[in-house]
C-alpha cells in the first residue's frame, strides 16, 4: 500500500492533481484514476497494483494516440 508522497513519486503528479481527479465536482476528475483505501483514522493508502495499472493504462492511450 502506497502513501500519498509514493503516489505523487509515481505519477509525477502534485497533491492537488491528484484530489482532483478523485473529487467528481471538479473539471479533472478522473473515474478511472484509483481510489484510496482508510487505513484509520485521518489515515489513507493508495494499493500499488492499481497505480500501477493506471500508469501502464496512460502509457498505452498516449501510444495509441500518437503521443511519444
Amino acid at each position: 500500500m502506497l502513501r500519498l508522497r509514493d503516489v505523487l513519486n509515481r505519477t509525477g503528479l502534485s497533491r492537488s492533481t491528484i484530489y482532483n481527479k478523485l473529487d467528481a465536482s471538479s473539471p479533472h476528475y478522473d473515474e478511472k484514476f484509483p481510489r484510496q483505501v482508510r487505513v484509520g483514522s485521518g489515515a489513507v493508502r493508495w494499493i500499488e497494483s492499481e497505480i500501477d495499472l493506471w500508469i501502464e493504462k496512460c502509457i498505452v492511450s498516449s501510444r495509441e494516440n500518437g503521443a511519444q
